[in-house]
């Protein structure tokens, strides 16, 4: 990207797309954001950022509008279109669903995109944040976001977690790659799976970070019942159900001496223990049926 010394965004309301676009914008150089309409000679100007306004996408020029393109076109927004230009798209839509809905909630709608989804129109009403409307509201509030600021902190930091994210995901899948083990489960009568991560130096932070995607990458999906990874608040290991899978109820371990939480609902318990073999055990009890 040609370095660029300002962002500009369009006035009046602000809306996801341009906000997040702005963040991911920020995280790579922090400038002042400036919200008015832009005139030829910042269409001109590639040390300015025109994001979400204009009607040009000219990467070259720093030109990233989306609302010229035909109507038919695959939902695109200004969010899109800088992903795509820091070659970050393809990850940022397999790591994070937020992404889609934020398209097509831009291009086409809330209806179009309720419909889309197959939910009822008052869903995406019920799931707004109030989040998301103070955030909103306070970037539409002012004309120019500089650093130092409260909101163009947050929108920076938003921006931050965003990449930290999907570049950390990006290791974590090749470190399970490298370290997890899938374990068959006898006790179960649809010979599920459990995906088990060892303990590894230095510890993980997040230890069942990446757990679900590098799943839906094995192929397994149906087959994986459960996981087990280190427990960042102790030496054993936590025990976990996939996607609340019914075949495994760990409020069963309630009553083992080295299971020291098995919450009532059955979906996670906590252990002690460290050993490959008792760590099976407990697994097959989770699965038994009788």
């Amino acid at each position: 990207m040609t370095p660029f010394n300002t962002i500009l965004t369009h006035p009046g309301s602000a809306h996801k797309d341009e906000v997040l676009a702005c963040a991911v914008l920020l995280a790579s150089r922090p400038v002042t954001i400036i919200r008015r309409e832009p005139t030829p000679a910042d269409l001109a100007d590639a040390s300015i950022c025109v994001v979400d306004v204009g009607h040009e996408h000219d990467s070259a020029l720093n030109n990233f509008d989306h609302h010229q393109f035909p109507k038919d076109a695959s939902p695109t927004c200004a969010l899109s279109l800088i992903l795509q230009h820091f070659g970050l798209y393809e990850d940022v839509r397999e790591f994070c669903e937020w992404l889609e809905p934020t398209e097509w909630f831009d291009c086409r709608g809330p209806f179009a995109t309720a419909d889309w989804l197959g939910v009822n129109r008052d869903v995406l009403a019920k799931l707004n944040s109030p989040i998301d409307v103070t955030l909103l509201r306070r970037f539409s509030a002012q004309t120019t976001h500089a650093p130092g600021e409260p909101t163009w902190e947050i929108v920076r930091m938003i921006g931050e977690d965003i990449l930290e994210y999907v570049q950390g995901l990006r290791t974590r899948l090749a470190l399970l790659g490298k370290h997890a083990e899938f374990w068959e489960i006898s006790a179960s009568s649809n010979r599920a799976q459990v995906l088990f991560l060892p303990r590894t130096d230095p510890p993980l932070e997040e230890p069942a970070l990446g757990m679900d995607k590098f799943i839906e990458r094995s192929g397994k999906l149906g087959q994986v019942a459960g996981l087990v990874y280190p427990d960042r608040r102790g030496g054993g290991f936590g025990l976990s159900r996939f996607r609340d899978d019914p075949r495994l109820d760990f409020s069963r371990l309630s009553t083992c001496p080295d299971v020291h939480f098995a919450h009532a609902r059955g979906f996670v318990a906590k252990t002690s223990a460290t050993e490959t073999h008792r760590l099976k055990e407990l697994l097959e009890f989770a699965a038994s049926t009788g």
